[in-house]
């Protein structure tokens, strides 16, 4: 468990904060009984056990709280108070765990495209990241929501990959990018590009700040909660339920605003603390309303 990672030539700004993880807390956070050395099936096992384990979710961002990305507050939130959250969260806390392990873990920013066409140029913001393991490069990703891969996917030109029933592939885009690519009934669905470059704490720091600040992010704006499971796949947009099954269209259920916090718990896994609890059904009741009023409007 105290294997030196390879990444120690890294400047300082792009290593992980290693040292103060407790693997333990992580691993009993995830379920996770496996082996521990750094192999493509060990990699492989860790991810699924996450993606189980720890759901996306922007909670915090809607109830007034503040996300922060050291490690410290990250082992607080998605493992002793067993939270889930968005990119910048997650992926941080699996490479540092990555990281300890032994693997050669690097950060990469990407550009979301979520259906856009590649030749679309989108600003930078996601997190992700790129594994060595077995002496080839992985790209990896336990934040990326209800789309994500549930395994790494080969770092190659035209990679293709089957996780269970859901398909992916690598490509370049026409801007030069790895192209991220997900099947949707029969249809390759364009998630993200992203380059080579590294990424540092600035960069992280930067856009996980614009993610829960700037007016027009998606987790300012909408309640998020979401999980990639290994047949159903779930996604909750304000009072809108989706559950996603492989070669079938959304199967989309609108919510009560009073269902919400059962909801979140049955379906995510979720229990927030009472507080958060009344600040979200006040919101998810504005919510309702304003539906309602726009029903009545007819618009």
């Amino acid at each position: 468990m105290q294997a030196v990672s390879t990444t120690q030539s890294l400047h300082e700004s792009a290593r992980w904060e290693t040292p103060a993880l407790d693997l333990e807390a992580y691993l009993a956070r995830i379920d996770y009984r496996g082996p521990l050395t750094p192999s493509v099936e060990t990699l492989k096992a860790l991810q699924q056990a996450h993606l189980a384990a720890v759901p996306f979710e922007n909670l915090d961002v809607v109830t007034g709280g503040e996300i922060r990305i050291d490690l410290e507050s990250l082992q607080d939130k998605l493992v002793r108070r067993r939270r889930g959250g968005y990119c910048h969260e997650h992926n941080t806390l699996f490479a540092t765990v990555l990281d300890r392990l032994g693997f050669e873990v690097a950060g990469r920013n990407a550009r979301m495209l979520m259906g856009e066409d590649a030749s679309v140029v989108t600003p930078l913001g996601h997190t992700m990241l790129v594994v060595t393991a077995e002496g080839r490069d992985w790209m990896v990703d336990v934040g990326v929501g209800n789309v994500g891969p549930r395994e790494p996917i080969l770092l190659e030109v035209n990679s293709e990959a089957s996780h269970g029933p859901w398909e992916y592939r690598l490509e370049r885009s026409p801007l030069g990018y790895w192209l991220l690519r997900h099947k949707r009934l029969g249809e390759w669905f364009n998630i993200y590009q992203f380059s080579d470059e590294l990424t540092y704490r600035a960069d992280s720091a930067e856009y996980n700040y614009l993610a829960s600040h700037h007016p027009a992010s998606p987790f300012v704006r909408r309640i998020v909660a979401q999980h990639n499971g290994a047949e159903v796949r779930l996604a909750l947009t304000d009072l809108e339920l989706k559950t996603f099954r492989p070669g079938e269209p959304p199967e989309l259920r609108r919510i009560a605003a009073g269902e919400l916090p059962g909801v979140l718990r049955e379906r995510f896994g979720l229990a927030l603390a009472p507080q958060q609890e009344r600040l979200l059904l006040r919101r998810a009741e504005a919510l309702a309303e304003t539906s309602s009023e726009g029903e009545q409007l007819g618009t």
